[in-house]
């Protein structure tokens, strides 16, 4: 699996030139691989492949099995399989929405909860699930070592055991998910709980500039 890493924040913004987009007005996301998507752009189907502009000018930036990052008119945004795009980039108005700004060390922290119970975020798109240490799993309530499945993960230090579980709960903000997968070291790393894909891939994630935007 991949590695959960304590610090792999932000997107890299590629240096290219900037690609007029003509009038779009829906993309569907059909199929995702390593840096290569199958979207339908106005009844169109295309295979983009990162970087490389389509006929139409959107540009994929970053793709797995999860997720893609688009680029449209200049504003990249996180979308999953399925997901069905309007060129605006416009958020429904009844989305609920989570801003968050960097720190000093441009780290993205932000308070949330899980099962219930408060703990302190940071973003990591790196992170595969969301994960926590043993401490924090003790607090809230969860039985990692009799109900999660034991697996090697690759760290900074090197491989590593955690516990694989099934969170009820997950909520930032006002953004709550059920059934959040997550991994638990048997140790006090990290100390801030990361919020991974396991959670970011089910929202939409958009920066504009240092600012992040959380929305589901």
């Amino acid at each position: 699996m991949t590695v959960p890493s304590a610090r792999s924040l932000g997107m890299l913004l590629l240096l290219t030139p900037h690609v007029a987009t003509l009038a779009v007005e829906k993309i569907v996301i059909s199929g995702l691989f390593k840096d290569k998507a199958i979207v339908e752009i106005d009844g169109q189907r295309r295979m983009l492949q990162k970087d490389i502009p389509s006929p139409e000018g959107v540009i994929l930036r970053q793709a797995n099995s999860k997720f893609a990052v688009l680029e449209i008119d200049g504003k990249q945004k996180q979308y999953r399989l399925g997901s069905h795009i309007g060129a605006n980039y416009a958020v429904a108005s009844d989305a609920r929405i989570v801003t968050i700004a960097p720190n000093a060390k441009n780290d993205y922290h932000v308070s949330g909860s899980i099962n219930g119970f408060q703990v302190r975020f940071v973003v990591d798109t790196g992170a595969t699930l969301v994960t926590l240490n043993k401490n924090v799993a003790r607090r809230i309530g969860i039985p990692y070592r009799l109900e999660g499945q034991k697996r090697p993960f690759n760290t900074a230090s090197g491989v590593d055991d955690f516990y694989v579980v099934t969170l009820k709960q997950v909520k930032v903000g006002e953004i709550s998910l059920n059934n959040v997968q997550a991994a638990v070291s048997h140790n006090e790393f990290p100390q801030l709980v990361l919020l991974g894909n396991s959670f970011l891939s089910r929202v939409n994630m958009q920066r504009r500039g240092a600012i992040m935007r959380l929305s589901d």
